[in-house]
């Protein structure tokens, strides 16, 4: 009975504090809505009225260190990783906002008292000494505008996760690619997989894997209701999406 009694109040205690719930995190931003575009200081700051658990963003390095804030490697021709700040500054959003760069999202998420959490993805650059050029000057970034506590950091380069780690062991990194089981994203202290829906309906044994590493289990990008139900059934902790207002009714869901 005693035995019961306790089970009873841990979960509880669980469910009152979030653990076990599927979080949302919104994919570029919240940014289907009026007057904003993907990656923009817009789609951040709506977010941030969703409570949510996180808004996912790209960055690119150009050749002199300024970091742009951009899923695609290029906008309206011009390449960013092979491009300077002064070709890249005036480069124009769907929403008529010059594209941003990571320090405008720092500055952002500074302020802001919200409890959400910046995702940052470091794009693959060509050249691994671009990939972990970019991964330095992203933590950099980040700890001088001391939100180490409100970010947390992706990439499909398993040599920018590394580099992540290093130098900020205390961070969540996660592993994007999905051709790394758990168990060997561990050895090299990355905190999470984040796959794509196809890549965990093809291994659901990696959810539990991953939780008992006490990793983290997100998935990629998933717009449809009934795909949400699924992976929130598999046991997923995140659920990245296009979609944030149909993922909260999901994840809400008892």
């Amino acid at each position: 009975m005693k035995i019961k009694y306790i089970f009873f109040m841990a979960t509880m205690f669980m469910a009152m504090n979030g653990y076990g719930q599927v979080k949302v995190i919104a994919h570029r931003g919240y940014w289907d809505t009026e007057g904003a575009a993907q990656n923009s200081r817009a789609s951040l700051k709506n977010a941030l009225q969703l409570d949510i658990y996180g808004s996912e963003t790209d960055i690119w390095l150009t050749t002199d260190g300024h970091l742009m804030v951009n899923h695609d490697e290029s906008f309206n021709g011009v390449m960013l990783q092979t491009s300077t700040y002064a070709q890249c500054k005036d480069l124009t959003l769907a929403n008529g906002e010059k594209m941003p760069e990571l320090k405008e999202f720092l500055q952002i998420m500074k302020k802001t008292k919200s409890r959400m959490k910046l995702i940052i993805e470091i794009k693959k650059h060509d050249r691994l000494a671009d990939n972990l050029a970019a991964a330095r000057a992203t933590v950099k970034a980040v700890d001088g505008y001391g939100v180490a506590d409100k970010v947390e950091y992706i990439s499909f380069s398993l040599d920018a996760c590394k580099e992540l780690v290093r130098c900020a062991p205390k961070a969540r990194v996660a592993y994007l690619n999905g051709d790394i089981t758990p168990a060997v994203l561990h050895i090299d202290k990355i905190t999470g997989i984040d796959y794509h829906l196809d890549v965990l309906r093809n291994n659901p044994h990696w959810v539990d894997e991953a939780h008992g590493l006490d990793m983290d289990v997100n998935v990629w990008t998933v717009d449809k209701v009934a795909d949400m139900q699924e992976m929130k059934k598999l046991g997923v902790d995140f659920i990245t999406t296009n979609k944030p207002l149909e993922a909260i009714k999901v994840c809400n869901e008892r």
